[in-house]
């Protein structure tokens, strides 16, 4: 397969975001996504440093042929950018199982620290399928870091805690981010003193989301703030159910609703592809779908997310 439209189309790409980045005073970014149907990768860049996933398609290959491809891919990618392809991260992007997304992928060089809006967050493109960082939801932390002074915040399903970072960033008054992961609880810590924000009131649990929401009626505190990014399906080990979040949103939904307060803000979001939302199970409440506001423009080629903004309905003056 010849590489050459595909080194066109990528070196046209960078030289046109790299541009756009800069005067938006974004340092990570998307330069390729599935332009080339003989090419279905995506390409973004953190800090300079290339990151290839490539994405599962119908067309089938050989393994010979398919080696060629990937060495082709490579090729071209490390030499625009200047580097050995061995040193290139380049992960294949298969239909999520289980834990599989967030598995180490070997023996990496060591993470670096990159900056959105002014905050730092330590990324790490090699060792496991995602970085730490995901830039697709770039406008949805800055929308959550302009709203959260003075509130209560909680994330959950927290992954790397980016979240909670701009959260704390805007001045949130407390914070509580959730997560199965002591990787990836740890990972917050660091991102949090990257920032000077490790603080006492942003506090940090390890535990099964879906379990802590189960039992959230017995859950005395509120929350002004709400992040919920669940993954599309999960069924880690140490959870005790399985989660799909086609299946399971409008439970989830429910049961964020009951922790906000009265005038309180919840973010729901997904990535799950062809996702309905289930609108006649939620209890009552105001909805916005809000995608397209929170897409970067560096992502609309193929949105990966759909977001909405849930506030409660019954809301009346004197409530808590």
């Amino acid at each position: 397969m010849d590489p050459t439209p595909f080194l066109n189309r990528l070196t046209k790409n960078l030289r046109h975001w790299s541009k756009w980045a800069r005067r938006q005073g974004i340092e990570c970014f998307r330069i390729y996504d599935r332009d080339l149907p003989e090419f279905p990768v995506a390409i973004d860049v953190y800090a300079g440093r290339p990151h290839v996933q490539a994405f599962e398609t119908r067309w089938e290959a050989d393994e010979a042929t398919y080696e060629a491809w990937v060495d082709a891919v490579r090729g071209t990618v490390a030499g625009l950018f200047e580097i050995p392809p061995a040193e290139l991260a380049f992960k294949v992007r298969r239909r999520q199982k289980g834990t599989d997304q967030y598995e180490a992928t070997g023996n990496p060089p060591a993470p670096f620290v990159v900056h959105e809006d002014g905050l730092k967050f330590e990324v790490d493109l090699h060792r496991y399928l995602d970085t730490g960082l995901f830039l697709d939801h770039r406008v949805t932390r800055a929308l959550v870091r302009e709203q959260a002074r003075d509130k209560r915040f909680l994330n959950l399903f927290a992954y790397t805690g980016s979240f909670t970072v701009h959260a704390a960033a805007g001045g949130a008054s407390s914070s509580l981010t959730l997560d199965l992961s002591n990787t990836y609880q740890d990972w917050t810590r660091r991102n949090l003193r990257l920032n000077d924000l490790d603080r006492p009131e942003h506090r940090l649990e390890r535990c099964d989301v879906m379990d802590w929401l189960e039992h959230s009626s017995k859950i005395e505190e509120r929350f002004d703030l709400i992040v919920m990014d669940p993954p599309s399906f999960s069924n880690s080990k140490a959870m005790d159910t399985t989660l799909d979040v086609q299946r399971d949103h409008p439970w989830m939904i429910n049961r964020a609703l009951s922790l906000l307060t009265a005038d309180g803000v919840l973010y729901f979001s997904n990535n799950k592809r062809g996702f309905k939302l289930y609108e006649d199970e939620l209890i009552p409440c105001e909805l916005e779908d809000i995608t397209r506001k929170t897409t970067p423009e560096d992502f609309r080629r193929h949105p990966p997310h759909r977001c909405w903004v849930i506030r409660r309905s019954n809301w009346k003056p004197g409530m808590k």
